[in-house]
């Protein structure tokens, strides 16, 4: 198994192709079946969001390491409208779809990790880890 997966995300399908491919690569490093959850409901988010805002982008999922920790890493990168206000997105209850704007906080709480590099009018990328522990 690489220790790298790349999911093209466009539709919906697309979506759900991520989340499974990300909770398996998971999975492996043994992950708590709650964690697996946390894991793929954060892919969802991201994968969702590039549909919902960007149209296209990607999500690539790895295994990572620092010292003696292991754990996943998911990065969501798109070339987009980007976000006007990332402290505002990270906070919840912003949206310009009409959401409830949970996504990106659900991201947040889900993951241990986040880092979010947005320019309007040229995309996102996001980072989020979630280590073993």
């Amino acid at each position: 198994m690489s220790d790298e997966l790349r999911v093209w995300i466009e539709s919906d399908s697309d979506i759900v192709t991520a989340r499974h491919e990300g909770r398996t690569l998971a999975a492996s490093l043994g992950f708590s079946a709650a964690e697996l959850a946390f894991i793929a409901t954060a892919i969802s988010e991201l994968a969702r969001n590039i549909v919902l805002y960007a149209t296209r982008g990607e999500i690539r999922i790895s295994l990572i390491h620092s010292g003696r920790q292991r754990g996943i890493q998911v990065v969501a990168s798109d070339e987009g409208p980007g976000i006007r206000d990332v402290r505002k997105a990270l906070n919840g209850g912003y949206s310009t779809s009409g959401g409830l704007g949970l996504g990106l906080p659900g991201v947040r709480r889900l993951m241990d990790e986040t880092e979010v590099s947005s320019v309007e009018g040229k995309g996102t990328t996001i980072k989020a880890r979630k280590w073993k522990l």
